[in-house]
């Protein structure tokens, strides 16, 4: 009963990754002020904590990198990973439209 006790992690747990780009468009989302940053973490898909994480990375000039790949499991192909990254590359996409849409909306 004295022994160390192991962590075990979640392998099936997905760690959302997010370009630097995303990150950069979340922040300056953030600090427009025109949403509560609980309603844009939503929107976004993120944890509300990590925008002001992002957020203070920029403040204290440390660069936003976009999250380094991930090692894949032996028995996963390369096609179903590349799948996987082609629908995350479309969520974000999709995300950035609607916020581009958004702010032509308001200024016109």
């Amino acid at each position: 009963m004295g022994g160390k006790q192991s962590i075990k992690l979640n392998p099936e747990r997905q760690r959302s990754r997010y370009s630097r780009e995303f990150k950069i468009e979340a922040v300056r989302l953030l600090e427009l002020g025109q949403k509560p940053a609980s309603q844009l973490a939503l929107e976004l898909g993120v944890q509300r904590n990590r925008l002001y994480k992002w957020q203070a990375q920029l403040k204290a000039g440390k660069p936003l990198h976009a999250a380094p790949g991930r090692p894949r499991l032996e028995e996963e192909s390369e096609l179903t990973w590349l799948r996987r990254e082609v629908a995350r590359l479309k969520e974000e996409r999709d995300i950035l439209k609607k916020a581009a849409a958004y702010f032509a909306k308001r200024r016109g």
